[in-house]
Order: structure tokens, then C-alpha cells, then sequence
């Protein structure tokens, strides 16, 4: 099932894409106002509920929204996730404390803050004064259902209820100077994501599935999931170890290589440019740098 967030008359509501990936079913007549995270957290009651939806109106020109615009919490993130884009880093000369392209023997975690995220079709702020040096990073997220500590990797993918697509904008410079990711990944538009949530069980195999991204339509980024460092069982074990993971919560789980710094020089994101993100079977999210 593939989920939306879609604004209308200044409301946020709940629909369902069809199979042909544009159409958009206003859900409100089944879960009147219930919003994404709502659904996700009673799940065991809505879901049937929208499964068994019949014939829904049809939401002419949607907005489309971040499928879950605001986040109980902050994204859980992780960095260095895929091997050649550990080596590009590396490279850059933007890793700390050195020039290292080392693969991570545990996962790197940060966070990204709730007001980064943004819609998938939505213009992204390039903060002149802020930062200069402006990246892109096509992720795929997942998304927590039933929420838990302690999570074995046995058990993890019960846990999930689904994924969508994450552009890890990064301001480089501010990564950089700071010698802390924060900063860098939270300034306000830099997630945006969607453009739908869609249920583990339409996904499938995850190591099937294709991360690329293109900026004014040139090719850049372009992996399968199964090159992960770390997979999503692990990642969720490791989160999990000893934080309650929540219904809602959101993980991206890394970018592959091909991102602005990997290039010589580096080719950072300017005002104008429109960068693409996508991942089989989960659509495209599009974005201006305004």
C-alpha cells in the first residue's frame, strides 16, 4: 500500500496512491482526520480498515506533503554506510580527524531534526550566509511500526512498517567545520522525502532495490540496497540496543558514492539546480535549490 500525506483547503490529510503511482484516494471518509503517524501507531486496527477501503474520490491536483511532515522525534541517520562512497569521503578531505577511507566496523549514527524535513516536490534552502557548500545524498528510509528495545536482527524487519526516500542534504562545509554532523544535516528543508510511505509487504526484497539520484538530470548516484555496509536487521539491532525505538520513527540508512564531494573538485549544489531522487518501487522525490 502506498501512503500519502496531502495538503488541501490548508489541511493535512491521509491518502492512498493507486497502481498507476499519480493517482491520489482522499482517505478521510475511512479514517476521517487521522494523520500517517496515527495510522502507523494503531496499524493492527487502520490497516485492515484501509485495505478493505472500496472505491475512494479521487484528490484532483494534490499537494503532495512528506509522508509524515512532522516526526515525533529526530531521523535517526547513518553515515559511511556504503563502501565506495566510505573511499569518496575518505577523499574528500572532509572526514574527521583525517583523510581516511577505513570502512566503519559499527554503524555511525546521527541525527537530523525534525525541522529538516520537507515535502518531496517542495523547494530546498540553500541558506546563503549559512553554508557555501551545498550536497545531495539519495537514501532509503525506513519507517518504525511496532516500536521496541532491544530488537535482534532476527526479529528487526517485524519492526518495520515501511519505507519512503530521504534526500540527505548536507551543508559540507558546516560538517566540516563543526567536526560534528548535526549541524550540517538539520538546517530547515534539507530532508525532504517521500513522495509516498509504502508497506514492507509491497516492498519485498530489500537487496533488490536501486538508490540513484540525478542533479539537472545527469546521472550521479546509482547502487543496489545489497551493497549496504550495514543492513536494516543490523542497523535496527544496534539502534535498538538501548533506545526505545517508536511507531514513526524514521531511519535512512546511507547514501552510495556519487555525491558532490566525491567529484575533483567538488561540484556542489547551486541555486537553480533540480536534484532527483530515486529507489525502485518507491517513486522519485524532485527538488529545486531555491
Amino acid at each position: 500500500m502506498k501512503l500519502v500525506t496531502f495538503s488541501v483547503d490548508g489541511r493535512e490529510a491521509l491518502g492512498r496512491v493507486d497502481g498507476d503511482g499519480t493517482t491520489v484516494r482522499d482517505l478521510r471518509g475511512v479514517v476521517g482526520d487521522l494523520s500517517l503517524l496515527e495510522a502507523i501507531t494503531a496499524w493492527e486496527r487502520v490497516g485492515p480498515q484501509l485495505a478493505a477501503a472500496g472505491d475512494l474520490p479521487v484528490v484532483e491536483d494534490a499537494r503532495l506533503l512528506a509522508p509524515i511532515p512532522e516526526l515525533r522525534r529526530d531521523i535517526f541517520a547513518v553515515g559511511k554506510n556504503y563502501r565506495e562512497h566510505v573511499a569518496e569521503f575518505g577523499r574528500s578531505g572532509y572526514d574527521t580527524p583525517q583523510r581516511s577511507e577505513d570502512l566503519p566496523d559499527k554503524p555511525i549514527v546521527f541525527s537530523k531534526a525534525t525541522t529538516s524535513v520537507t515535502g518531496p516536490f517542495d523547494d530546498v534552502e540553500s541558506h546563503p550566509g549559512v553554508t557555501a557548500e551545498l550536497d545531495y545524498e539519495s537514501e532509503l528510509a525506513v519507517i518504525i511500526g511496532t516500536g521496541g528495545r532491544g530488537i535482534s536482527r532476527e526479529q528487526a524487519l517485524e519492526h518495520v512498517w515501511g519505507y519512503t526516500i530521504i534526500n540527505d542534504v548536507t551543508a559540507r562545509d558546516v560538517q566540516r567545520d563543526h567536526k560534528q554532523w548535526l549541524l550540517g544535516k538539520s538546517l530547515d528543508t534539507h530532508a525532504p522525502m517521500g513522495p509516498w510511505a509504502v508497506t514492507a509487504d509491497e516492498v519485498g526484497d530489500l537487496a533488490a532495490l536501486e538508490v540513484s539520484s540525478t542533479v539537472n538530470g545527469e546521472p550521479r548516484q546509482k547502487a543496489p540496497v545489497a551493497d549496504l555496509i550495514f543492513d536494516v536487521p543490523e542497523l535496527i539491532r544496534v539502534i535498538s540496543a538501548g533506545i526505545t525505538l517508536l511507531p514513526g520513527d524514521v531511519i535512512a540508512t546511507g547514501t552510495p558514492a556519487g555525491v558532490g564531494i566525491g567529484f575533483d573538485p567538488p561540484r556542489f549544489l547551486q541555486r537553480g539546480d533540480v536534484v532527483e531522487c530515486a529507489i525502485t518501487g518507491l517513486g522519485a522525490i524532485r527538488n529545486t535549490i531555491a
